[in-house]
């Protein structure tokens, strides 16, 4: 099955992230299939850059987005309403 999830890249303590399409069996930091964008959480507001076609194309090919990576999506307006616990 495919994901949609957060690659971790950047020096200790100065987290960055590229949001990949992967296997869920693939390590955190494994080959991803696609990498479909990036989020940088230190600058303030957060830096996030989504290419929301490719969302859209993995999402109708059976793909699914991690916890985190739904939050990112839903704050960009690429995903309809999910509810999450506070």
């Amino acid at each position: 099955m495919l994901r949609i999830r957060l690659k971790r890249i950047g020096k200790k303590k100065q987290p960055a992230y590229r949001i990949v399409v992967a296997d869920s069996r693939a390590p955190r930091d494994g080959r991803p299939v696609e990498e479909i964008g990036h989020y940088n959480p230190l600058p303030n507001p957060s830096e996030i850059v989504i290419d929301g076609d490719r969302v859209s194309y993995w999402i109708g090919e059976g793909a699914q987005p991690s916890d985190a990576v739904t939050r990112i999506l839903v704050a960009q307006g690429l995903l309809q309403g999910e509810t999450f616990p506070a």
